[in-house]
This record gives structure tokens, C-alpha cells and sequence, in this order.
């Protein structure tokens, strides 16, 4: 890459390849996501399984993210 291009961001291109790896943490998000929306409360939520989704998301692409990186 010479000096004037735009650098390119891989990372939404590695983070769909990792997301099949990540499929069960994925279907828990989305299943708290489904039992959420019948919450009357207004109390429920998913934070912890979302924060589970992508830490294993992160931790699958940060070795070819940062190999890629100058």
C-alpha cells in the first residue's frame, strides 16, 4: 500500500468468518433477545450474552487482524 491509498478495514470481513465458530454464543444472544421482548418490566436484558458473542467474535479475529496490521 503506498502512502497515499485509504488503508482498508478487514475487520467486518473476518468478524463474519468468525461468527460460525461463535455459533452458540450467538443463538444464546438471540434467545435472551427473544425471552427479552416479553420483559413488561423493563428490567430484562442481554448485556452478559452479547458480551459473550463478541469476546469470542474478538478473540478469533485479533491474531489475523494484527498480522495484517502495520
Amino acid at each position: 500500500m503506498s502512502d497515499d491509498e485509504d488503508p482498508v478495514d478487514n475487520r467486518p470481513d473476518l468478524e463474519e468468518a468468525c461468527r460460525p465458530k461463535c455459533a452458540a454464543f450467538q443463538t444464546a444472544y438471540e434467545g435472551c433477545i427473544t425471552r427479552i421482548e416479553k420483559d413488561t418490566s423493563g428490567e430484562a436484558h442481554c448485556t452478559g450474552q452479547y458480551f459473550d458473542m463478541w469476546s469470542c467474535i474478538d478473540k478469533c479475529v485479533a491474531p489475523t487482524l494484527f498480522k495484517s496490521t502495520k
